[in-house]
């Protein structure tokens, strides 16, 4: 079922922190926002260096008198404002999420927050009760679930169509980090990324790893139990892990596997997840993410085609465009902004949120993921242990 409608007399309006000249994920982020209407960017500090804030912010149309030179004076000033933001979007590295995000909380502002939550388990916790004390509505962009094949994979399995879930394989290698990109000066992504300091206690199992383990929750509903898993950095002086290995037990008996690696050549950003049942098998890969494998026992394999197929109401709800002509990552990334938006825009005329409403990832979703890349590492310093979850 599709999320009802609300309209506003007005557009909503959103700030972000982060995103400044040369960031990637910030740009991808405003882009997804702006493919639906009605949503406009109007303030931010976009980088620790105001000048270069400021220099995004001409570049975005936004009056320089809402460029902040803090996050904190942002929260505070947007705060008070008659027209100030509705929520902000946190586009910064992993180790100043929680910070930013605790002061907007504690401001009476929205949150986005990109993944993964905090760094520390402890912070994501607090978050969560801060997020439940305040009644704020709080998206984590775990983006591959907003793909409307997706949708359907969890439709289909959540309903039982294939039975009890036996095992599910689920792997998101790159090659990106093969050689020590971090070395390079012009290299911010990897510079960060690989530090310690800035990105946790994870690197590879941070960035993607949580990818594997929120697509599987996602469309399986499976918890898991335990794990057991071998981290690898395998690029000389690489402070954090390039390779995941990882065994999983759910509740209930199904088991799982998982691969995250930033150093398997040849591959860009090949997140696949095969969920076998008694009764048939589903299989999404996010670099062909208009097709959906769906093969039943005893029946011949099934190729389902986004736009040509239909995908459960709501999946169907999310298709932008007809059959044929391939929705990619920005689309997906919409779908998230979207259901985010939709829910705001009920809370804010006073209308009653329904389940379909709250369908993004949520600040649970990010402890989760918090909570599985400290069992990952937890894991693999007691040399492969298994550990509970």
């Amino acid at each position: 079922m599709a999320a009802e409608q609300v309209r506003l007399d007005r557009a909503l309006r959103y700030g972000m922190v982060g995103g400044g000249p040369g960031a990637f994920i910030g740009d991808v982020h405003r882009r997804a926002i702006a493919l639906d209407p009605n949503t406009t960017l109007v303030s931010g500090v976009f980088s620790r260096n105001h000048e270069s804030s400021m220099e995004t912010a001409r570049a975005l149309l936004i009056d320089g008198a809402r460029v902040y030179r803090d996050y904190r004076e942002m929260a505070t000033a947007e705060a008070a404002r008659d027209d100030g933001i509705d929520f902000v979007v946190i586009v910064t590295p992993n180790v100043s999420h929680f910070e930013i995000a605790k002061a907007f909380l504690e401001a009476g502002i929205h949150v986005v927050c990109d993944k993964p939550l905090t760094t520390k388990l402890e912070d994501a916790e607090e978050l969560g009760r801060l997020v439940k004390s305040t009644d704020l509505l709080f998206g984590v962009t775990y983006t591959y679930t907003g793909y409307p094949t997706v949708k359907y994979a969890r439709e289909l399995i959540r309903s039982g169509a294939l039975g009890p879930v036996r095992f599910v394989n689920a792997e998101y290698p790159q090659e990106w980090l093969s050689q020590p990109a971090e070395q390079d000066e012009g290299n911010r992504q990897a510079g960060w990324r690989t530090d310690p300091a800035q990105s946790g206690a994870s690197n590879c199992v941070g960035d993607i790893g949580t990818h594997v383990e929120n697509m599987v929750s996602y469309v399986t509903g499976l918890e898991i139990d335990s794990l057991a898993a071998r981290l690898d950095s395998f690029v000389s002086g690489r402070k954090l892990d390039d390779n995941a290995t990882i065994m999983v037990n759910y509740r209930g008996g199904a088991t799982g596997v998982y691969w995250s690696s930033q150093v398997a050549i040849g591959y860009d950003n090949a997140l696949r997840v095969r969920v076998f049942a008694e009764k048939g098998a589903v299989e999404f890969a996010q670099e062909d993410p208009n097709y959906l494998r769906v093969t039943m026992l005893d029946a011949p394999k099934q190729l389902i085609s986004r736009g040509r197929d239909s995908l459960g109401s709501r999946g169907d709800s999310l298709i932008r465009i007809p059959a044929g002509h391939p929705e990619g990552y920005f689309e997906a990334f919409a779908n998230i902004y979207k259901t985010f938006t939709g829910a705001l825009r009920k809370r804010l005329a006073g209308a009653k949120l329904d389940e379909v409403d709250l369908d993004f990832p949520s600040v649970n979703d990010g402890i989760q993921g918090v909570r599985f890349v400290t069992r990952v590492v937890e894991s693999s310093q007691r040399k492969s242990a298994w550990v509970n979850f």
